[in-house]
């Protein structure tokens, strides 16, 4: 049975997330202490006690979530936990490149908040927005951004799973999208509460100012299989850097990445990090392929507890 470690992305965030592993495991403490110094500033103390407004901050979220996600990896690895396999959702692909040993923290962590900061900056606050629409297929969510295409941006930003598609793109005609939607087939239409259309070509800018940053950064081969975002499949060690700048305005391929790892044989899923809605994700993937999967969830020290590798 085949094992892979996921990772969440921005939207995630609590206050208090990742405290338990910083006071009860050493090699937790360290990476939090890590990131203080790199960022110089207590993003620490931020994560444990807000302000949620703060937290809340895309430069500061990213940064915040990455620093959590990877300190209970620690723990994990600590314990001997490995993975066959690893993705994450947007940002976590950076916890993914982590694990498998492209990238350093040091680098990482830094690298996350530029990200943040560039994809906030990258559009005026109040002209873009998201919206998750639920119960529509693919086919259908195509139709409807084709016959709305001449309104404005509006494009597929995220597949999460079977029935639930996010899009981004320009105010206004990611409204209009949620007024009609049920006309062409969804259950429900929700805007979401979110500060920039990220995943959309808006976000380009902030892809190419990523771009520069990524020349001065070292990149290695990753030691085990990495699942792209951008193609939803295994990632080669020369197209790295090309695909961290493409993730950031180009959809998430989450749901076929997760088909990628099922077709793979993976059965046992651990998600590693605040939140638990990757776990429901892959659920509704893997029920859609009628294949039986184990899915643990570690963002709290009780969690290690129940975690089994079978």
């Amino acid at each position: 049975m085949k094992t892979a470690f996921v990772f969440s992305g921005q939207g995630a965030q609590y206050i208090g997330m990742g405290k338990e592993f910083y006071d009860n495991f050493d090699v937790a403490k360290n990476v939090f202490d890590m990131a203080d110094k790199e960022l110089e500033m207590k993003i620490s103390d931020v994560c444990f006690n807000g302000p949620i407004e703060e937290l809340s901050l895309t430069e500061i979220t990213q940064p915040a979530i990455l620093t959590t996600s990877y300190a209970i990896l620690k723990v994990l690895e600590e314990k001997g936990i490995k993975a066959d396999v690893t993705a994450g959702l947007s940002l976590g692909e950076y916890n993914a490149l982590l694990y498998s040993g492209s990238l350093n923290f040091s680098d990482a962590v830094k690298l996350v908040k530029k990200r943040g900061k560039y994809m906030q900056e990258a559009v005026p606050e109040g002209r873009g927005k998201m919206a998750a629409l639920i119960g529509m297929s693919i086919e259908d969510v195509n139709k409807l951004i084709c016959d709305l295409s001449n309104d404005g941006v509006i494009e597929a930003a995220n597949y999460n799973c079977p029935g639930q598609i996010v899009i981004s793109g320009e105010k206004y005609v990611i409204e209009k999208a949620v007024e009609l939607a049920k006309e062409y087939g969804a259950k429900k239409a929700v805007l979401l509460p979110v500060s920039a259309p990220f995943h959309s070509s808006l976000l380009k800018p902030a892809g190419e100012k990523l771009k520069g940053d990524l020349e001065n950064i070292t990149i290695k081969k990753p030691n085990i299989d990495l699942i792209s975002n951008v193609t939803a499949d295994v990632i080669k060690e020369e197209d790295i850097k090309k695909l961290l700048v493409k993730q950031v305005y180009n959809s998430v391929y989450w749901e076929q990445s997760i088909e990628k790892m099922l077709n793979d044989g993976v059965t046992n899923f651990i998600e590693i990090g605040p939140g638990k809605s990757l776990s429901a994700f892959i659920k509704k993937t893997a029920k859609k392929h009628k294949i039986n999967i184990d899915i643990q969830n570690i963002e709290r020290v009780s969690d290690l507890e129940k975690l089994s590798i079978k």
